[in-house]
């Protein structure tokens, strides 16, 4: 089975506090674009007894058996005796870049077996495997646009505000650490809920909705910072950094031109 696991966006990112736990609590809207990985699922009939796991695309700086497919597919092994898999992973979406492409992925094998394997696992049963994994993986369970709090898997279903916009992705190839900004962010409240804020008219979000990791990420990559500038400069309607970055997004009206100044690093242009 050959499936397309998503990217998200973040339209806006609080920091609302730290637990004792060693996590965060946020409130963030967690949005899908088009931007998708490839992967495929199928029993291994080969006759060796085991899993096969193979990865094309964007290369990734990490062990294959740290990759969140296999983390979620032995996850499952753990409750259920299966066959082994074939499984190939095409990166299309670039690793931390606050686009949630390993969560997705993750998230994705867990329907992926679910539904092969007919196991019958409800929506929250799946959500609940998938916060085992990472604290937006739930998020891509349902993958539609979301309102979230808590660690990011207390999810409240909204609107889809931006259908119809045009959106360009950008990556400038940086790797953020997310312990790194979470560490340099002091926590802090709103009077007025994202879930609200995200009604307003998409050309005053400049004003309302923020990410807080943004002035301490632009202060130590001032890259990143100038590309946010970049897009507001060519007629964005709003702009932000993903997550803790390095993926900054411009929302349009209409399909951009894309900038001189960033033709190398756009990784996506697409409607919503």
């Amino acid at each position: 089975m050959v499936i397309f696991p998503k990217a998200k966006i973040n339209l806006g990112l609080r920091i609302t506090a730290r637990r004792p736990d060693g996590f965060h609590d946020i409130e963030t809207v967690f949005y899908p674009v088009g931007l998708c990985d490839i992967l495929e699922l199928a029993v291994n009939g080969d006759g060796e007894g085991r899993d096969v796991f193979t990865i094309s695309g964007i290369r990734l700086d990490q062990d294959q058996d740290k990759n969140l497919v296999i983390k979620a597919i032995e996850r499952v092994k753990e409750l259920y005796s299966l066959p082994p898999l074939r499984i190939h992973l095409h990166k299309m979406i670039p690793a931390g870049a606050g686009l949630g492409g390993g969560s997705s992925d993750a998230a994705h094998a867990l329907k992926t077996m679910n539904r092969i394997f007919e196991l019958a696992l409800s929506a929250q049963e799946l959500k609940n495997l998938a916060l085992e994994l990472g604290s937006d993986c739930p998020f891509f369970i349902d993958c539609q646009p979301a309102y979230a709090t808590g660690r990011g898997e207390k999810l409240k279903l909204v609107d889809p505000v931006l259908e119809g916009l045009h959106i360009l992705l950008v990556n400038p190839g940086i790797a953020v650490s997310t312990k790194e900004a979470y560490m340099n962010c002091i926590p802090s409240t709103s009077a007025v809920s994202l879930s609200e804020l995200i009604h307003y008219p998409v050309a005053e979000w400049k004003s309302h909705i923020f990410n807080d990791f943004e002035n301490t990420v632009f202060e130590r990559y001032p890259q990143i910072g100038i590309i946010k500038r970049v897009l507001y400069n060519h007629g964005a309607l709003y702009s932000s950094m993903s997550g803790s970055g390095s993926t900054v997004y411009g929302i349009f009206a209409n399909r951009p031109a894309i900038p001189a100044i960033l033709k190398d690093y756009v990784i996506y242009n697409g409607i919503l």
